[in-house]
C-alpha cells in the first residue's frame, strides 16, 4: 500500500503529468480518494517554492548551452507566454487569473507552468504559493470527481 502511496506522491511532482496524472493513477490502483488528493496536492505543491526561486535562473543561464538551450529557451518561452496571456486577459486579478490557470486541468497548465509564469511577471512569493495552491486543489477536485466517476462506471461494467 505504501508502495501505491509513493508512485501518486512521486507522479505528482512530474511537470506535465503533475496532480492531473496522479489522482486518475491512484484511482486505478484502488486507493481511496481522499488521501490520494492529500498526498497528490503535498507532492504537486512541493516543488512550487524550488521552481518559483530557482527555475528562472536556470533557464536564463541555460538557454544559451550547446546542449540544453532549445529547451531551455523553449521552457522560458512557454513561462512567459502563459504569464502575458495571464497578464493580459487578468489585468489586476492576477492572483485568482493564476489560480484559475492551475485549476483548470488541461494540458500545459499545472504549477510547474503556472509558478514559472508567475516568476517571470515578477509576482510577490506569497501571493504566487497562495494562488498555485488554491488552483491545485480545485484541479484536484476536478480529476477526483472525475477519476471517481470514470473508474466508479467502469467498476459497475465489470
Amino acid at each position: 500500500m505504501l508502495t501505491k502511496y509513493l508512485w501518486v506522491f512521486f507522479v505528482s511532482m512530474v511537470p506535465l503529468i503533475e496532480l492531473r496524472g496522479a489522482i486518475p493513477i491512484s484511482q486505478g490502483l484502488g486507493l481511496p480518494l481522499l488521501p490520494s488528493y492529500i498526498i497528490a496536492v503535498v507532492g504537486n505543491m512541493l516543488p512550487v517554492p524550488v521552481i518559483y526561486l530557482f527555475a528562472r535562473k536556470v533557464l536564463e543561464w541555460g538557454a544559451d548551452k550547446p546542449v540544453i538551450g532549445k529547451f531551455f529557451t523553449f521552457c522560458l518561452e512557454k513561462g512567459k507566454k502563459g504569464g502575458e496571456k495571464l497578464q493580459e486577459k487578468a489585468g489586476k486579478g492576477l492572483f485568482w487569473a493564476l489560480m484559475l490557470f492551475v485549476g483548470i486541468p488541461l494540458p500545459g497548465t499545472g504549477a510547474w507552468t503556472g509558478t514559472l509564469a508567475a516568476s517571470i511577471l515578477d509576482m510577490d512569493f506569497k501571493s504566487t504559493v497562495a494562488s498555485v495552491m488554491l488552483g491545485v486543489l480545485l484541479a484536484g477536485i476536478i480529476m477526483g470527481a472525475a477519476s471517481a466517476g470514470l473508474f466508479g462506471a467502469l467498476g459497475a461494467i465489470f
